[in-house]
């Protein structure tokens, strides 16, 4: 079984592919599905145009010999999660609506799943000891900002250098019950890997 992800960005490219195995593995440890970044988007703007979009779906569902499932992930960037995830699903279903595909919009960015979990990140990477979530980790403005401010390396934050690091650190579990657009993606990768297994069991 194979979940093929469109990203945005280079620290995507890595974290998210680790982070879904992580989700997976909490899902059904006895199962193996090889989780990779088909294509990345630099520049979230892209996600917008149709044809861009259409150009990755196609792309991921051929790399994965057209038997996989694809996953599409990006920062909602401000506008509703809600609302933007089941328009670029829509589009994406359009493409291939023969193989199963979810759209996930972290609400407003990637890092607020990190704000989230703050607390289980303590003095990782050079964070804070004594880090604590904000009362609303997804209304943050400006999430990287706010773990930039919080690091006492000198190394600053950085998506490329630490989004990865970050992803295997986080308790999965205190991220979705503080980040309801992280619990999707629990739960969309959930589904993709139940309807992979069924398709591979002829149900």
């Amino acid at each position: 079984m194979e979940i093929a992800c469109i990203v945005e960005g280079d620290g995507e490219a890595n974290a998210v592919p680790l982070l879904v195995r992580r989700i997976i593995e909490e899902h059904d440890p006895t199962i193996y599905v090889n989780v990779f970044t088909a294509i990345v988007f630099h520049g979230e703007s892209k996600f917008r145009r149709p044809t861009e979009l259409a150009r990755a779906v196609e792309t991921a569902a051929r790399r994965t010999g057209g038997s996989g499932a694809i996953l599409v992930l990006l920062d909602s960037e401000g506008d509703c999660p809600a609302q933007l995830g089941p328009s670029l699903l829509a589009q994406a279903i359009a493409v291939r609506g023969d193989v199963p595909i979810a759209v996930v919009a972290a609400n407003r960015e990637f890092e607020a799943w990190f704000l989230a979990a703050a607390v289980s990140l303590h003095g990782h990477r050079g964070l804070a000891d004594d880090l604590d979530a904000p009362p609303d980790c997804e209304g943050v403005q400006d999430a990287k900002g706010w773990l930039r401010s919080r690091m006492r390396a000198k190394e600053p934050y950085s998506p490329t250098s630490h989004q990865a690091s970050f992803s295997a650190a986080i308790d999965l579990e205190l991220a979705r019950q503080r980040a309801p657009s992280f619990d999707k993606l629990c739960r969309d990768v959930q589904r993709l890997v139940d309807e992979l297994r069924a398709s591979e069991s002829g149900i």
